[in-house]
């Protein structure tokens, strides 16, 4: 195990070249840049941006340019431009310089932030990590025990009613399940338990440990909830279906004939081969807690994390920002796999993956 944990640590560079290497060639053909974004502030939709690049006179014209709405400025402020935001060098020498960059965890300053990169992933991954672990926490410490009560009691009262409010549940968006939480819990038009917004109060700094935490799950209680009722309600049905298909099979049979405890053939026996299709959800499940998951709780909860950040950037074309988020979700997604199949090894010593890719 331990030289196959090896070869998979030597493959992530590999692989996170090639999805660096991809979104690159493909974000050089998508319209609307970084230049022509400026550009077009600089021609009366937004007149902000002439600060930012220069005080030159825009009177005269320019009818030879490859970039959309260019007519009106000089060529010289163009190319300026074009230096500001590095695009007067090709592709490939662009693409050269940030791969040599991202070796050393540099992902550049931001086009439109003035703040270098990897401080602005900083400041913005608390919120996403606070949502995506404890989400993900919640889900499995709910759906697991939940699942199997409802394979044991398969076609009982409390199955049947479990699956009516986990349908009901999975059907309702993320986003709507925020609203009712808010106008249940947070002040809406009954009850005003929880903070609107923020993942902490404005007093946090004068407030002492148990005080801190008390006010960090108080403002994380609702937006882990809306973010993981999704996720509670699909692992909760695969947990059933599965431990049901493992009960069925000629083993469990077997196990029981020989007088074994129901509760000693189901964890000792049951337990072990039911979890493994649930342990190769995990890394999905988190990855999506923490990134892709989280955008429209974000909005709706007012906090400011990286999925958030990740959509501005791609409508702003603030490319370095983009990249440095893709790195850090590639890498995390690709140490979550790894540590899933670990957690397959653990779960069941039979499963050897160095054995498989021989």
């Amino acid at each position: 195990m331990i030289a196959y944990i090896f070869r998979r640590l030597l493959l992530i560079p590999l692989t996170l070249f090639g999805i660096i290497a991809l979104n690159f060639i493909i974000v050089q053909f998508a319209p609307g840049g970084p230049v022509e974004q400026v550009i077009a502030q600089l021609q009366g939709l937004e007149t902000s941006a002439t600060t930012r690049v220069s005080s030159q006179s825009v009177d005269s014209l320019s009818t030879d340019s490859k970039y959309r709405g260019a007519q009106g400025l000089p060529p010289e402020l163009v190319k300026e431009i074009e230096k500001k935001f590095g695009f007067d060098r090709p592709p490939y020498e662009r693409f050269v310089i940030m791969i040599k960059n991202y070796a050393t965890f540099d992902f550049g300053e931001s086009y439109f932030r003035s703040q270098n990169v990897i401080n602005i992933i900083i400041e913005k991954l608390p919120v996403s990590l606070s949502l995506g672990l404890w989400s993900t926490l919640l889900i499995y410490l709910i759906s697991i025990p939940l699942g199997i009560r409802k394979a044991v009691s398969e076609g009982s009262a409390f199955d049947i009613t479990t699956s009516y409010i986990i349908f009901f549940f999975y059907a309702m968006p993320s986003f709507l399940f925020s609203i009712l939480l808010i106008v249940l819990f947070a002040g809406g038009q009954y009850l005003d338990l929880f903070p609107l917004r923020g993942l902490t109060s404005d007093n946090w700094d004068s407030l002492n440990m148990i005080e801190k935490i008390i006010d960090y799950i108080w403002h994380l209680t609702l937006p882990v909830f809306a973010i993981a009722i999704g996720g509670i309600a699909s692992l909760t049905m695969l947990t059933k279906n599965s431990f049901l298909d493992e009960i069925n099979k000629q083993y469990v049979l077997t196990a029981q004939s020989k007088g074994l405890t129901p509760s000693r053939v189901l964890y000792g026996h049951v337990f072990r081969n039911a979890m493994l299709v649930v342990i190769a959800g995990f890394p999905a499940t988190l990855v999506s807690m923490l990134f892709t998951g989280s955008l429209l709780i974000e909005v709706i909860f007012s906090l400011d994390g990286l999925g958030l950040l990740g959509f501005e950037s791609i409508i702003n074309r603030d490319y370095p920002v983009v990249f440095g988020i893709l790195f850090i979700f590639s890498l995390i997604g690709l140490a979550v796999n790894l540590l899933n199949d670990i957690m397959y090894h653990v779960v069941d010593p039979r499963i050897d993956f160095e054995a498989r890719s021989t």
